[in-house]
């Protein structure tokens, strides 16, 4: 397959929207039935989609100039957002998404790999991403431990009040 990875600009702004709903749309139904409803509904009271679109667009318009889109000669396949720390050393790969259509075809590793070059160039010592622990993000997990990183303990509690 070929693809080219390219710096985000505005352009891009509506394919990233829309394939970034196609790509989570599968995580997300798997992850509401396994997270207990209240806390499922206090993040996404008005859905997913809804909840996600407006945190992309944020992020977009803040921090696109640390967003590379994965591109053929006809559409974004798929697009990778890093934040950087420098306070710690450390670069996040904040949000990566891969067309469905498109995936298993190499796409999630080379924008990793674009987007642990930025963070080498800007100094960084360690890289960082957070996934789901749920059944519907075991796609994502691999990925990450096939680039290398290791997984963190980590849990985290919520309780209703």
């Amino acid at each position: 397959m070929s693809f080219r990875i390219l710096p985000y600009d505005e352009t891009y702004r509506a394919e990233v929207l829309a394939l970034s709903l196609r790509s989570w749309a599968p995580v997300f139904a798997q992850l509401e039935p396994a997270v207990p409803p209240y806390v499922y509904h206090t993040f996404y009271p008005d859905g997913w989609g809804a909840r996600q679109t407006a945190d992309i667009g944020r992020f977009l318009d803040a921090e696109g100039r640390c967003v590379w889109v994965a591109c053929d000669d006809r559409a974004v396949l798929g697009w990778v957002g890093v934040r950087l720390h420098p306070e710690d050393h450390m670069g996040e790969v904040y949000i990566l998404a891969v067309d469905p259509d498109r995936q298993r075809q190499g796409l999630a590793r080379a924008l990793l790999e674009r987007a642990l070059d930025h963070m080498r160039d800007a100094g960084m010592r360690i890289a960082m991403v957070e996934t789901g622990d749920d059944p519907g993000h075991a796609p994502s997990r691999a990925a990450y431990e096939r680039s290398g990183f290791e997984r963190w303990p980590v849990a985290r509690y919520f309780r209703e009040l």
